[in-house]
């Protein structure tokens, strides 16, 4: 059977590769009490340990018991709402409930807006380290996705100059996201209003990815791209902040002249988001889970100030602390030089499983691995004691 050419740039994800060697290996003797072995400690998959909110869960019991029928392919009205009234009440802004796409998960929105904005020929620019999929959605597309190497010194993410010196004639737009993922640190403001301006200068588009903005810890970037205008694309999900990671329920927040292509799209792709998903999503805005959500970020600030400092002890060096998200984007270099196969040695040798960074870029990426601290405080402190053994 002939596959469709674009599978040619469509890789693994090799996180998951990496997620099913660890659940080898758990299953393994390494991992048996009865043969001495102790439990996996898994790192590798950014998916915080909290679940959905009490109320969240009981308001999808009580939508169990009658039916589920479609929604709009834009979603429940009420569930839009109730996104514009949050965008009000956290960030001072008015956002009209009508550019508020729901979606199936924030990789729909990626697939939607991505499909309605890009085609062959196109091109559109990422930075290098980024999120694997978000390069994926571009390329099924197909449209050409264009990574730039970032480092360091720019919070590992694109400055306005180097949006400036990559545009070429065949650019379409740029594809940013704040916190990022694997890095967790954010645009400076000044330098995503200086890109928004550059991109609408030249007729492009800018699609902001601030699934993890809610989880932001330094109030210097705990603004959205919405602010900077209504022709920003943000996309954004329940998985992370609302800590509904399977219900598979994002949005889209969008220019009012994309709505009706989105919507088109929509229907056609996916019919509506999950009715039942929609229906007790709208429980995550009453007060009593808001303060919940907002309890379990402070939870994670916990896990990031114990973590980083003490990975950069262990040689593992977190060159910029995450303002955001629940990742640390380590160098493993001093220790060793493939981080695909230190990772696989880290899962026999001390059961932890961290994901390398294979899968975000092309720029060395055998030098860095991602650690999630999704997960409990204890498991980060035994991780670090195993690594500690391991690493000497």
């Amino acid at each position: 059977m002939k596959l469709a050419a674009r599978l040619d740039r469509i890789e693994p994800f090799y996180v998951m590769e990496l997620a099913k060697a660890a659940e080898r290996a758990a299953a393994g003797p390494l991992c048996d009490p009865a043969r001495g072995g102790r439990r996996m400690i898994r790192l590798n998959i950014g998916e915080p340990d909290f679940g959905a909110a009490p109320a969240v869960r009981d308001a999808l019991a009580r939508v169990a018991q009658g039916p589920t029928p479609y929604t709009d392919a834009l979603g429940l009205p009420a569930l839009r709402e109730a996104l514009s009234r949050w965008y009000g009440e956290r960030f001072g802004l008015d956002v009209a409930p009508q550019r508020i796409a729901i979606t199936a998960g924030a990789s729909a929105a990626l697939q939607l807006a991505c499909l309605a904005l890009f085609e062959r020929g196109d091109e559109v620019l990422l930075p290098d380290p980024c999120y694997p999929c978000n390069r994926h959605f571009v390329a099924a597309a197909d449209a050409t996705p264009r990574l730039l190497p970032t480092d360091a010194a720019g919070r590992f993410q694109l400055s306005p100059a180097q949006v400036r010196d990559a545009w070429t004639p065949a650019t379409r737009g740029v594809l940013l996201a704040s916190p990022g993922n694997p890095t967790g640190t954010s645009i400076a403001p000044e330098a995503l209003r200086e890109t928004a301006g550059l991109v609408r200068e030249r007729g492009g588009a800018l699609v902001v990815d601030e699934i993890y903005l809610p989880l932001s810890y330094d109030a210097r970037f705990g603004g959205t791209a919405l602010a900077l205008g209504d022709d920003i694309l943000s996309v954004n999900s329940f998985s992370k902040y609302f800590g509904m990671t399977g219900w598979r329920l994002g949005w889209l927040v969008l220019p009012p002249a994309l709505v009706p292509a989105i919507e088109r799209l929509a229907q056609n792709l996916y019919i509506c988001p999950s009715t039942p998903s929609q229906r007790a999503a709208l429980a995550c805005f009453e007060p009593a889970s808001i303060a919940e959500f907002e309890r379990r970020r402070a939870l994670l600030k916990q896990r990031r100030d114990f973590i980083v400092p003490a990975l950069d002890e262990l040689g593992l060096t977190v060159p910029v602390a995450p303002d955001g998200a629940f990742y640390a984007w380590m160098d493993v270099s001093r220790h060793r030089t493939d981080s695909w196969a230190f990772a696989h040695e880290l899962l026999e040798c001390a059961q932890v499983a961290l994901t390398p960074g294979r899968d975000f870029g092309l720029a060395d990426p055998r030098r860095w691995m991602r650690l999630s601290f999704a997960s409990s405080m204890a498991d980060l402190e035994e991780a670090v004691r195993r690594l500690r053994e391991v690493l000497g």
